[in-house]
Formats: C-alpha cells, structure tokens, sequence
C-alpha cells in the first residue's frame, strides 16, 4: 500500500486554544521517535472555512499507522486532552497521495457510516455522485477510502478544489443536495468538515485566475526566504538582549512573543515578495523548466548571503 496518512480533525474549546497546542507540541515528541513515522504537520483553525484542528501524520506503512492508533503511548496522550475538545475526533487513514489537506488549496473531508447491510447499494450511490462531481468546476482530485478494520469504521471522500468558492458551490449545488438526499436511507450518519492548507492564502494574488496554486516546494522557499532573517534578527536584537537578559521571561513566554511577532511580519513580507517572483511561481508555458531552475537558483544564492552577512555581522 505504500506510505500512509492520519488526518485527524477535532474541535478545541476557544478558551483551550493555546494549551492544545502545547499539548500537539509534547505529542510531536512522542510521536517522533515511533517506528515507521515520517513527518507531522499541524493546521490550526482558519475560520470561517476551517474551524477545526487538523493534525497530519504521515506513516511509512499502514501497519505502522495501526500500531500508533492502538499504542498505549497515544491513548496516554489522548487521556489528557479529552476535557480540551468539543465532541469527537474524527481519524482517518488515507493513502498518501489521497492527502487533500496536503496538496490542494481547499479540501472537504466528507465521513459517511453506512447503515448495517447497505453497503452494496452505498458504493453504487458513490460511483453515481463522482461522477456528478467530476463535472465540478475547479475540482482537482477526489479520493473514496473504504472502512479500514478495526480502526476507522467511516467511509471517506475527500474532495480537493481550487479556491473555496468552487468548493461551495459544489456542495452547495441543487444537483449534489439532490444525490445526498437520496443516499439518507443508506446511510446512519453523514458530515463534512473542511481543511485549508496553510501558506497558499500567502499566494492568492500572484496566481493567475483559473490555474492551480504554485507549487509548494516553491511556496516554502518563499517562506523561508522571509522567516529565517526576521527570526534571526529578533532573537539577535529583541529576543536574548531584551525579553530574556533585561525583562527576565521564562523561555516558553519569550518564545511565544517572537513566533507571534515573526508570523504577523512574514504574514506580511511573504505576499510582497511573491509579487515580485510572480514570474518564477507561475512561469509560461514553454519556459517553466528553465524559470524554475533560475528562481530556485536566485534564491538558494540569496539564502547564501544571509547566512554569510550574518555570520560576519554578529
């Protein structure tokens, strides 16, 4: 089957926010060290489209999900966040490549628990409505994930799009609210939560109308062209002088000023310099092997010079 994905998407108390956090950070250690984990990756609340928490981790294998779903190091960890949640968590393990929340700008996660001796009739309903949706403008993939045993008892449908105002209008469509309503019958509970990923809000200016975001490799370089020098500089200038030799702050405290002040100034710094490499993140057809290999050389040579201004400057 090759490397899998855990997407779980929970609800937080407002008020239990910071301390969840705290909490996915002690569990990313946790989890570091388990065999057959590849990476995680954390996407907080993105209202009014994503309301929940998604938590993505990755697995080498299947075998090696299930292992962390029913290790007692999990259930330890989960003990302790149950009175920070709002209903229930909603698990499920895809393929890789089936990771919406990964690789498109907006996704809807659709969990669907068929009633007992329907599922026959159930997988007939699915062929009718991927079709239906295949129609859909700016749908970019969509992936169908049976019931996993013993571990993930829900159908899943993940239906990736280009912007969330494609998402919408499918969802909300006559046709679909037509195809669901008469899956009711087969079906004992049915819900939909959505996912955005989180730099391409970043991007949305400098791509051009009707083709897909840029590439995410080209979106983290970007990133980190803007987030190394600004966290840098604030731990050289305000961090260690100000907050932790003069004001005297715990280093949780300290370190939660300068991530709250790094990502309101890359918030900013990042659309304006994806104006300006506008042409590298959407080169013309005809160029884009050439654009990328020049861009991604401009900026390996720019990552370069900081380091070496920096070296020699502090």
């Amino acid at each position: 089957m090759g490397s899998v994905s855990l997407v779980t998407q929970t609800s937080v108390r407002p008020d239990a926010a910071e301390e969840f956090a705290r909490w996915q950070g002690e569990t990313s250690k946790v989890i570091a060290g388990f065999a057959g984990f590849i990476e995680q990756r954390l996407m907080p609340p993105n209202p009014p489209l994503q309301v929940d928490w998604v938590i993505l981790q990755r697995f080498a294998s299947l075998e090696t999900a299930k292992a962390w779903l029913g290790s007692t190091e999990r259930q330890s960890r989960i003990e302790g966040i149950v009175a920070l949640l709002i209903g229930r968590d909603d698990v499920h393990i895809v393929k890789d490549d089936a990771s919406a929340a990964r690789s498109s700008p907006v996704s809807a996660v659709i969990s669907t628990r068929v009633k007992p001796g329907q599922a026959a009739a159930y997988l007939k309903w699915e062929q009718k409505i991927a079709a239906a949706q295949s129609k859909a403008q700016g749908l970019q993939g969509y992936r169908f994930e049976p019931p996993v045993p013993g571990i993930q008892e829900d159908y899943v449908a993940i239906l990736r799009f280009d912007s969330q105002a494609n998402l919408t209008t499918w969802l909300e469509s006559p046709e679909r609210q037509r195809l669901v309503e008469e899956a009711a019958p087969l079906t004992a509970e049915f819900h939909t939560r959505m996912t955005q990923s989180g730099f391409e809000q970043w991007f949305r200016d400098v791509t051009p109308e009707g083709l897909p975001p840029p590439a995410a490799w080209k979106m983290n370089m970007i990133v980190l062209l803007t987030l190394y020098p600004v966290v840098f500089l604030w731990g050289v200038l305000v961090g260690t002088p100000l907050l932790a030799k003069q004001l005297n702050l715990d280093f949780p405290l300290a370190l939660f000023i300068g991530n709250a002040f790094s990502v309101c100034l890359t918030s900013v710094m990042v659309p304006w310099t994806a104006q300006r490499l506008a042409w590298w993140l959407s080169p013309k057809r005809g160029t884009a092997t050439r654009t990328n290999l020049m861009g991604a050389g401009l900026l390996v040579a720019v990552y370069a010079i900081m380091i070496v201004v920096f070296l020699k400057a502090f």
